[in-house]
């Protein structure tokens, strides 16, 4: 019986297998191609985890906001 990782391993390799082999056909504008989209996963992931960081920004200062308020009126 084969254990889960050993699975996992023989399906990545599969994977990756057939992903080589449907890019072969345009193996000469392969790797410029696929470093443009890893460039966009890059530039993606860095908007992403910027917005994520201006949201918890603007929330952390909603909360300083209202106990600030909320002394003031006092």
């Amino acid at each position: 019986m084969i254990h889960s990782e050993s699975a996992n391993m023989i399906k990545n390799a599969a994977g990756a297998a057939g992903g080589a082999a449907l890019i072969a056909p345009i193996a000469p504008i392969a790797p410029p191609l696929i470093h443009g989209l890893a460039g966009i996963a890059v530039v993606g992931l860095g908007i992403f985890d910027t917005g994520a960081l201006i949201l918890k920004g603007a929330e952390a200062l909603k909360e300083t906001g209202g106990q600030l308020m909320s002394k003031r009126n006092k």
